[in-house]
């Protein structure tokens, strides 16, 4: 049972805050809320963290706010898909431990009354607050950018039936990917925006023009820009420019060294912007987890230094990452500023998925969900809803 901090100074780190990366920082925390987060009144250091009774003394490390995943598959040994509420949660408890205190249960390709039951079950944790919404990857996708998805299973997006399963999921769907240039495509992207669902185009063939077409029926969101769809043409420029160029579009990016070169990642970030990426994990049971064979759907992955591949066929399929691995390889190999990774890792996809008036930055009101790195940007602590999940040695 993870312990609630009542209340708790934070004091010394530097904190991440909307308006910027504060040196000698402090964040208090009364219950499960945010009450205070800015500078230390005085400039001391460790003689101010001294001021508060129970202050933790965090000079040397960072204050960031908890990471928020809107897709992921699973962790832990444990497939968000399962229908084991125990090994579901096992899963989220593994991300949780790596920092993600907001996470969305990815689905993966299946049959349309397999998904919808599956909807239904995780609904209700979404509904108890272990979940933050349900996203459809599959099977409304494209058979020529399949990836990791069974091409038997694959269908047109039939808006009937992509309805059905936003109904399954009761008002906790956030996020549907579809080829958007299959037929009933554009219909079905209506239909999401419709419902405040987020569409997003993904595992798409889909020329640059067909991406502009759905892009301004409402689609908002690029499932993992740059997999699984076709590459950056001179001149054939295809969905992916079509995705960095439009200011109304949200890029997920994969920073596992793996589904992404940094030059990649380095050209999304200069064209879409710090405001417009979000970090995902498009993580897969072994994360947090180690290497083995593995079950996606019906079909098996094998996993070896960390990386997960099709036994058969070998494509990628999705990935044994945790945000704090992404989060660290942003500052030391991608040399992006701290205050952009807070961005892409925490408050635009709080965002997107309508729930930045709770989480997401670190603001007196906002639950409190935080993230303590140390000075190498390792975990040294993180708070949910002000219950430690993982408890700094420190102070």
């Amino acid at each position: 049972m993870a312990a609630r901090a009542e209340s708790t100074v934070l004091a010394g780190a530097r904190v991440v805050l909307p308006t910027g990366v504060v040196e000698n920082g402090r964040v208090r925390v009364e219950g499960g809320r945010i009450t205070e987060a800015g500078p230390t009144a005085s400039a001391t250091g460790a003689a101010s963290v001294g001021g508060d009774a129970g202050a933790l003394d965090l000079t040397g490390h960072w204050v960031v706010p908890g990471f928020v995943d809107m897709h992921n598959h699973g962790g832990g040994g444990a497939s968000f898909t399962s229908g084991d509420a125990d090994a579901v949660l096992k899963g989220v408890r593994t991300h949780q431990e790596h920092g993600t205190t907001t996470l969305v249960a990815s689905t993966v390709t299946g049959e349309m009354d397999f998904l919808a039951q599956r909807a239904g079950f995780l609904s209700e944790l979404v509904e108890q607050g272990d979940l933050a919404g349900i996203h459809f990857e599959g099977p409304f996708i494209s058979p020529c950018r399949k990836g990791a998805h069974s091409e038997e299973l694959l269908r047109d997006p039939d808006p009937a039936e992509v309805r059905k399963l936003l109904d399954a999921a009761r008002g906790t769907a956030r996020m549907v990917t579809l080829a958007t240039e299959l037929p009933g495509g554009i219909d079905s992207v209506r239909l999401l925006a419709e419902h405040g669902v987020i569409a997003a185009i993904g595992h798409t063939d889909a020329t640059y023009e067909q991406t502009v077409e759905a892009i301004d029926a409402g689609a908002t969101v690029a499932t993992h820009l740059f997999n699984a769809m076709p590459p950056l043409g001179h001149r054939a420029p295809g969905p992916i420019a079509a995705l960095m160029e439009d200011e109304r579009v949200t890029v997920e990016l994969i920073n596992d060294g793996t589904h992404l070169h940094p030059a990649a990642l380095e050209l999304a970030f200069h064209r879409a912007g710090a405001d417009r990426v979000a970090f995902i994990t498009d993580a897969m049971d072994a994360a947090g987890f180690g290497d083995g064979v593995y079950q996606l759907g019906p079909l098996e992955v094998e996993v070896k230094d960390g990386v997960a591949r099709l036994a058969v066929g070998g494509s990628i399929a999705g990935s044994t990452l945790t945000l704090d691995t992404a989060f660290r390889r942003a500052v030391t190999i991608d040399r992006l500023p701290v205050a952009d990774i807070v961005r892409a890792i925490s408050a635009n996809p709080a965002k997107l998925l309508g729930v930045y008036d709770r989480v997401g930055s670190l603001e007196p009101g906002k639950d409190a969900d935080l993230v303590i790195l140390d000075a190498d940007f390792a975990v040294a602590g993180v708070l949910r809803q002000g219950e430690w999940v993982v408890k700094p040695q420190v102070g």
